[in-house]
């Protein structure tokens, strides 16, 4: 939450970064971000890291959108965030809990069998317990929750929330390194998820991948299990508002 660093390679690298910092009040529209150093950022990263570039908290030098997720400023904390989500009306994407290891799977991963895919470490299954129970405590309503066809996603959203439901505009394009298409094509995928209104009084939970929301958002999300919670306008546009670690949403009555 807030400014703070969300890892010790992102603090070590800040000096070397090239700065692009989020505003305080980020608003996508959907016919936006189009923007060439997305596009750009996830071409080059693609088979370099883990999911099609998930795995890129590992170099030295922090990429735009890994600059944006340091940078991101938090709108709203404490009781008043809390109060905010008790009431409903947002969207919450999640990037899955931890896995065992972060490497490229979606060339060879098949959607039904698990075996084929990087799976939930015990780390990630304890994160999701964790959120989920935060969750109940602090009496925040979840409406839907949709999740990507990955295990490790759908698996995050039912230990988290017990329900999901599987959407494949959650998924990766088949490949390793991006075309300017298939970034396109993401963003075209997710944008109508990420800008839809939920139902009166209830929050919508979106548990996905880091490539998908950098390229609607430009906004990298590190590390696993990062969440960002966004508020639609039912105009076609969203406000970023907060970004959490798993481990804060217990934190939240007590902030």
């Amino acid at each position: 939450m807030g400014n703070k660093l969300k890892s010790v390679e992102l603090f070590l690298a800040l000096g070397l970064a090239t700065a692009i910092g989020v505003s305080s009040n980020v608003v996508v529209n959907a016919e936006e971000t189009d923007e060439p150093n997305i596009t750009t950022h996830l071409l080059a990263q693609g088979g370099e890291g883990g999911e099609g570039g998930e795995g890129g908290e590992g170099g030295a030098e922090l990429s735009p959108g890994e600059q944006a997720n340091a940078d991101f400023q938090d709108k709203l904390s404490g009781t008043e965030l809390l109060n905010a989500l008790q009431q409903g009306g947002h969207i919450i994407y999640f990037r899955h809990a931890q896995t065992e290891k972060d490497y490229a799977d979606q060339v060879s991963a098949a959607m039904g069998d698990c075996s084929t895919q990087r799976m939930l470490s015990e780390e990630g299954w304890q994160q999701s317990k964790t959120i989920g129970a935060a969750f109940q405590e602090n009496s925040i309503p979840v409406g839907q929750v949709i999740s990507s066809e990955y295990c490790r996603a759908w698996q995050t959203a039912d230990i988290a929330f017990g329900k999901y439901e599987k959407n494949p505009a959650l998924n990766f394009p088949p490949a390793e390194e991006y075309t300017e298409e298939q970034v396109a094509q993401m963003k075209e995928n997710v944008m109508p998820l990420l800008t839809a209104v939920p139902e009166s009084g209830t929050n919508t939970v979106i548990v996905g991948h880091d490539d998908i929301f950098e390229a609607a958002t430009g906004i990298y999300p590190a590390p696993q299990g990062m969440a960002y919670v966004l508020k639609p306008d039912g105009n076609g546009s969203f406000e970023i508002l907060v970004n959490m670690l798993p481990e804060e949403w217990s934190q939240l009555a007590s902030n």
